[in-house]
């Protein structure tokens, strides 16, 4: 079988093509959930997201969720609709959790990506244990007080003529 290279970059969630991902000899994900799968505002939600991962999952793909956010009914909630464990805080990008997730879903760091919108977490701490790293451009979310510190953003910007869905979380995060 020819050995396939990752792309480094996505412009969602959606776009990075699940069999390319299986040619490359991968067979677990660690995804980051705040401006990846939905805005940290939770006022966007990535375009095909959720249809994503459970095609992924028919292909066999596990998944496992790093999240820093501060809000832990948020991850948790995300954890359970999405049906994928999850752990929060994370602390990324300290190696721990990403060790605690690798050995959870019992693969070998390059069997297992990391897909998330920041280089200073997520694609640091993929780094720090040897997996492979996909950065998607990040949702549009209000300025973190770091980004207004520098006066721009880290992350790859979402694209201004991008698809955007709204998401409008009627359960309010009950359980």
């Amino acid at each position: 079988m020819r050995k396939y290279n990752l792309p480094t970059e996505a412009y969602r969630l959606a776009s990075i093509e699940i069999e390319l991902l299986k040619i490359a000899g991968i067979q677990g994900v660690i995804l980051d959930l705040d401006n990846t799968i939905v805005s940290e505002d939770d006022r966007y939600l990535s375009p095909g997201a959720e249809a994503w991962i459970e095609q992924a999952k028919s292909a066999d793909i596990k998944f496992y969720i790093l999240s820093n956010g501060k809000r832990r009914y948020r991850v948790k909630y995300w954890s359970y609709r999405l049906d994928i464990p999850a752990i929060n805080p994370a602390k990324k990008p300290f190696p721990c959790a990403f060790r605690k997730a690798i050995k959870h879903l019992r693969l070998k760091p390059k069997q297992v990506v990391v897909i998330g919108d920041s280089r200073h977490t997520d694609m640091l701490g993929a780094w720090f244990v040897g997996c492979p790293f996909i950065q998607v451009a990040t949702l549009p979310h209000p300025f973190r007080w770091w980004e207004k510190l520098l006066g721009k953003r880290v992350q790859t910007p979402y694209p201004t003529d991008g698809e955007l869905w709204d998401f409008n979380n009627s359960e309010k995060y009950d359980l």
